[in-house]
């Protein structure tokens, strides 16, 4: 009696302490339920980020967030795609059926489509009753025939959409891939920039606002311009300003095209087919920079090979690095190349200004084009 209480005893102990742990496993609504809580959740931790001070640790943070967001983001299309995978497999499996099921019943309808005719049905019958019953046969083969190319035919479109929305997450996923990636450069730029130091980093916003500032200043009219003279297409007007400055971060022109008080994008008005490489991006070269595409038919203000590092709009750039701090919209184009040469683009009255205060000046020059209502701006330049 006392080994079966014992054994007892074992038991209950196992049951209590020892019983395993059976978790369910996730399915796959949930799966996507929990990856989209996730990211609401980053989404309003950046959203508090980006609201807060300016600090370079504050901006690591968001790029973590964004990556973090961007990683889920990837995991919830992957999740969606699996899920449409299996959805498009069971849809296979049930055309192929199908197609199977209506072409075997094609020829035997066939056939008896040739006794479709009421008064064939009586000479083939033996008798009226079973002249009927082989009508009312027909009529009900020929309905399930019907109904059986209605499913069919919507087997298919299904598939089709199906297929269609796989192939849409597709490239979602590869766009999502791209951003993680320009992200990640982001950040390790920005942390090469700074060397982690929030010094250099309060300098680099600095000099970006210093400059923004100083074009917004210029396109409303408050730089102080003297008039130069008349020039013409392709005439030396400035050369580049090397290196960084006050209110610049390096070399480069700031190529702006005004009509009125509004800003124009450069590139409807230049020419294409020139020798070019795109740096707008997370590096040079990279499939993720400003589109690079003029369509226009003016010369540009530098000579080729033109280093395109920033285009006009939402850019790359403000879209990805700390710059959309201080901006939203670039109103020019970011452009250099090996000569430091700056010349009209076409002809016009030429104008020498600059705005700031003290040492810190943004030196430019302005062309106005006397036969339209334009005017062009050539920006981080020396006279």
């Amino acid at each position: 009696m006392s080994k079966i209480k014992k054994a007892l005893l074992v038991l209950l102990l196992t049951f209590f302490f020892v019983r395993p742990i059976f978790v369910a496993a996730e399915s796959e609504s949930e799966k996507l339920e929990r990856l989209s809580n996730e990211i609401e959740q980053y989404e309003q931790e950046l959203g508090k980020l980006k609201s807060q001070a300016s600090t370079l640790s504050n901006q690591i943070a968001q790029y973590d967030a964004q990556i973090r967001l961007t990683t889920l983001k990837i995991a919830q299309t992957e999740e969606k795609i699996l899920l449409l995978g299996g959805r498009i497999d069971q849809l296979e499996t049930s055309l192929t059926a199908l197609t199977k099921a209506f072409t075997s019943r094609v020829v035997y309808t066939y056939k008896m489509s040739r006794l479709n005719e009421a008064y064939l049905m009586l000479i083939f019958s033996s008798d009226l009753n079973s002249a009927i019953s082989s009508f009312h046969y027909l009529q009900k083969i020929q309905e399930a025939d019907r109904d059986l190319l209605v499913r069919l035919e919507k087997a298919q479109v299904d598939y089709r959409d199906q297929k269609s929305d796989q192939e849409e997450l597709q490239g979602q996923l590869e766009e999502q891939k791209s951003v993680l990636g320009a992200q990640k450069t982001a950040k390790a730029v920005l942390l090469e920039q700074t060397r982690n130091d929030e010094r250099r980093y309060q300098q680099l916003l600095s000099a970006v606002r210093a400059e923004f500032e100083a074009i917004q200043a210029i396109l409303a009219g408050k730089g102080q311009e003297e008039e130069v003279g008349k020039v013409s297409v392709g005439q030396r007007i400035a050369s580049i300003i090397q290196g960084a400055s006050c209110n610049s971060s390096g070399s480069h022109l700031h190529f702006i095209i005004r009509q009125g008080t509004a800003t124009q994008n450069p590139f409807s008005y230049l020419r294409s087919g020139i020798d070019y490489e795109n740096c707008s991006g997370s590096s040079c070269g990279s499939n993720d920079g400003d589109p690079f595409s003029p369509t226009g038919g003016w010369d540009w203000p530098i000579n080729p090979k033109i280093k395109f590092s920033q285009g006009y709009g939402s850019t790359w750039a403000v879209r990805n690095t700390w710059v959309g701090r201080v901006y939203q919209f670039h109103n020019g184009v970011d452009i250099s190349s090996n000569s430091t040469e700056v010349k009209a683009v076409k002809t016009g009255t030429l104008f020498r200004g600059s705005y700031g205060t003290g040492s810190c000046r943004l030196r430019y020059v302005r062309v106005d084009h006397e036969d339209s209502d334009l005017d062009t701006l050539y920006l981080h330049i020396n006279y």
